[in-house]
């Protein structure tokens, strides 16, 4: 199914902070926070359109930045 997320975080000798703290940051990666904020107010069509331009042009260059640096 589409936006599903499964995930599993083993609890090593009743460390239960340190699971947590696992836990939290593989939601961070997966982008379910940002989600959550983005999803908490409607996002008219043209703004949702705008914010993903603008996202998709920082994400390139951050890729030419990466390349940048080898050579």
């Amino acid at each position: 199914m589409k936006g599903e997320l499964l995930l599993e975080i083993k609890v090593i000798d009743g460390n239960l902070v340190k699971a947590m703290k696992v836990m939290k940051r593989k939601l961070q990666q997966e982008g379910l926070f940002r989600d959550m904020k983005a999803r908490r107010f409607y996002e008219k069509p043209s703004v949702k359109r705008k914010r993903k331009q603008k996202e998709a042009l920082r994400r390139e260059r951050k890729r030419l930045s990466k390349l940048k640096r080898f050579y």
